[in-house]
């Protein structure tokens, strides 16, 4: 089910560009982005879109006043850092004999093509696990139960939530949350700007249209309302 947000502060009303969808970006001199206090991550020098870290600000201590504890372990990657996650994969000795379909739909499970990254907008973000199975008991049970009850109050949505009734692409990730008042305008956007001929310059890319890496894994998405 796909969604189309307001943001805080109106309507995403600045050009979304092909590099900015593809991740062809460099965060650190980007007026619209700013860097992660330490505070809250566990990494050094990432970035998400201001608005979105504000956002996030505000949920953390919301969910503080809970003993929940937020903490962002991944956030925006550039292309290139999509492309060295993806060329590290693809070169896996356990895939010697397959063919770039198959490497390309078992990498796919959890990681995206460069270029079909929703990391790639500085909407989206990982938090404290990577894990399925760390939120399903204890405090990691907690926080998800907190994050499905509050966080749309904040403009983030679990975008690949089960898989039971239907959705295609990427398995479930309960870490992964999306700020859709500027991922929701990105997304419109890249299904207009952004065909298959766009998703190149990796090992593999050729095979972007077989496993339909935008129709079932961009667009595969779930904004539960």
């Amino acid at each position: 089910m796909l969604a189309f947000f307001i943001s805080s502060s109106g309507m995403w009303s600045q050009e979304i560009t092909k590099e900015a969808l593809l991740g062809k970006i460099n965060p650190a001199k980007d007026s619209t982005f700013s860097k992660i206090p330490s505070a809250h991550t566990s990494k050094e020098n990432i970035y998400l879109k201001t608005e979105a870290l504000n956002a996030f600000i505000k949920m953390s201590a919301a969910a503080k006043k809970e003993g929940i504890n937020l903490t962002i372990i991944s956030a925006t990657r550039t292309f290139d850092q999509q492309k060295a996650i993806w060329e590290r994969k693809w070169k896996r000795a356990e895939y010697q004999g397959w063919t770039d379909e198959q490497k390309a739909l078992d990498i796919m499970k959890f990681s995206s093509m460069p270029g079909t990254s929703r990391h790639h907008w500085g909407t989206d973000i990982d938090m404290n696990s990577l894990e399925n199975k760390y939120f399903e008991s204890g405090a990691g049970l907690k926080m998800y139960q907190w994050l499905c009850a509050h966080a749309a109050e904040y403009g983030f949505y679990q975008t690949y939530t089960s898989k039971e009734k239907g959705r295609t692409g990427y398995n479930e990730e309960k870490w992964h949350w999306s700020y859709v008042p500027i991922s929701g305008p990105y997304l419109e956007s890249y299904k207009k700007k952004i065909s298959y001929n766009d998703i190149n310059g990796f090992s593999g890319s050729s095979a972007a249209a077989l496993v339909k890496a935008i129709d079932n894994y961009v667009l595969g998405i779930e904004i539960k309302k």
